[in-house]
């Protein structure tokens, strides 16, 4: 039986024999060869054998009706190597692919040298495929990108966007890992309780690829925190998010407090604190005092005014309170402006999108689209001590990404700054791999573990609220992975998302809209 490799290299044998072409038009291969030999003369068999390297191939038949090429195709089979690889040694010198075989002169048990390499035969894989059901969980995490999802225990979405959120942050999880089980003297045993629940669900959810159910974490919230726990018709009650973020980072900064250490006192206060300084005066009576303190997050007010988050801080630094006048003896207005005088780690921006509606007796929510960016650049909001502090560093961070960009730098940095500061390669973009630091002019530097600060922030997670009322909707985390891709957590379904279906969150109808965002400060190393 003549395979389809053996009729093909028939077929081409054609075009190299002296033999008159076919006048057949047909395409089929097979047809063709059938055709030549058919009009061959007879049959006329010689076996051989044929020595190549250290083998020898024992009755190999020629058919000398055939081409030298056709021969060439059953030693390509025996050998494995190429036809335009093989050197047959004949009489007269090597074996050409169109001899004649009369005139070649092979006889009846003739002993043949060919030479020429093999191709490689391409050697089974060691391993076979391995799939990722297959590899340990913790494996699998790594090979998803992505940690698991939180089942939905009941309108506990407010809590399952926030867990989600905070779990992005790698410091507050390497400072839980640190927090002892024997927890300390001066917390109360529910705080230790919603620490080590903190914890332990933060450990899961890095080892799991599936859903986590975060029962333990949520009984202990109900106990520290009763609100969180409201029934309404035997179901618990949806509740705020933002109140919820709140609450646990109190606890967690309490907690996480290292006692009697000058070098990290407050965790959580290092990695979200904000220091405000404030002018307050009162336009009536001339009177004017300042202020300083400390917040875990900006206010992002919304009005008819504000289109964008920059606008949206610049109100919510500004406010008017009603207290008591000395000189005047009564109650008087003073306006409150606000600067910021040391930046965190990480930024978290509140947009304040409910407020009391009397009329209904519950709290309703503003609708409006506010724009935010990826990059959040603060230096405005920044008081004038800390915009000083902050000039060498961002002249730097600009000049190594002019450098990126084929760009020469436009200013030079002095001689003393250059010692202070130094751009590395990875400069803290938004994949997130940098270290952070938080600024303190009253220290007098923006140095902390080896970094300085700049004042731009890249976007990192989103908090979303779905709904037209606190009290109702639906709420979900975006977070942005170490490998640079956005998560969007629907509880226990986690799904990748792009960066332009992020900034899609910003408002404007009843899709989910922004209602918190946490920014990493990015930062020039000394």
């Amino acid at each position: 039986m003549i395979s389809m490799m053996i009729l093909d290299l028939v077929l081409q044998g054609i075009q190299r024999s002296a033999l008159p072409p076919l006048q057949d038009n047909s395409s089929s291969t097979s047809v063709r060869a059938f055709f030549y030999l058919c009009r061959s003369p007879p049959l006329i068999m010689i076996k051989v054998s044929v020595k190549w390297q250290k083998e020898l191939f024992q009755d190999v038949e020629i058919d000398t009706s055939l081409p030298p090429y056709v021969f060439k195709g059953q030693l390509f089979e025996l050998t494995g190597v190429p036809p335009e690889r093989q050197k047959i040694m004949v009489k007269g010198g090597i074996l050409k692919d169109d001899a004649d075989w009369s005139t070649v002169g092979v006889k009846k048990g003739q002993k043949l040298m060919m030479m020429g390499t093999a191709d490689e035969i391409v050697k089974a894989p060691e391993k076979g495929p391995v799939f990722i059901e297959d590899l340990p969980e913790e494996e699998q995490v790594i090979a998803v990108g992505h940690s698991a999802g939180l089942f939905n225990l009941g309108n506990t979405c407010y809590m399952n966007s926030t867990l989600q959120c905070l779990h992005s942050v790698p410091e507050l999880k390497s400072a839980l890992i640190k927090y002892s089980n024997a927890g300390r003297s001066d917390v109360d045993q529910t705080s230790h309780m919603l620490t080590v629940a903190t914890r332990d669900l933060f450990s899961e959810l890095d080892k799991s690829v599936k859903a986590v159910a975060p029962m333990q974490f949520w009984m202990v919230l109900r106990k520290k925190y009763p609100q969180f726990g409201q029934l309404q018709n035997s179901t618990f009650m949806q509740q705020d998010a933002e109140e919820c973020w709140t609450q646990l980072l109190y606890t967690l900064s309490q907690s996480l407090r290292s006692a009697g250490s000058s070098e990290n006192p407050d965790a959580v206060k290092d990695l979200f604190g904000i220091d405000l300084v404030s002018r307050v005066h009162c336009q009536e009576s001339g009177e004017e005092s300042s202020e300083a303190e400390s917040v875990y997050s900006l206010k992002c007010h919304i009005s008819h005014e504000v289109n964008h988050l920059a606008e949206g801080l610049k109100h919510g630094l500004k406010s008017e309170i009603d207290k008591v006048s000395p000189s005047l003896g009564r109650s008087a207005i003073f306006l409150k402006e606000s600067r910021i005088n040391s930046l965190p780690r990480y930024l978290t921006i509140q947009f304040v999108r409910f407020f009391w509606k009397r009329e209904s007796n519950q709290k309703a929510k503003i609708l409006r689209k506010v724009d935010y960016p990826l990059e959040l650049d603060v230096f405005d909001l920044c008081s004038d001590d800390l915009r000083k502090q902050l000039e060498a560093p961002r002249l730097l961070l600009r000049n190594e990404e002019g450098k990126k960009l084929g760009l020469k730098p436009k200013e030079k940095i002095s001689d003393s700054a250059d010692k202070d500061v130094k751009m590395s390669d990875a400069e803290g973009t938004s994949t997130g791999n940098d270290a952070q630091s938080s600024v303190t002019p009253q220290e007098g530097t923006l140095f902390r573990k080896g970094t300085q600060m700049t004042g731009i922030y890249d976007l990192v997670a989103v908090l979303t609220h779905k709904g037209r009322s606190a009290d109702s909707g639906h709420y979900v985390a975006w977070v942005k992975q170490e490998s640079g891709k956005w998560i969007e957590y629907d509880d226990d379904n986690p799904i990748v998302q792009r960066d332009e279906d992020i900034l899609k969150l910003s408002g404007g109808g009843d899709w989910h809209m922004a209602y918190i965002c946490m920014y990493k400060a990015r930062v020039v190393p000394m």
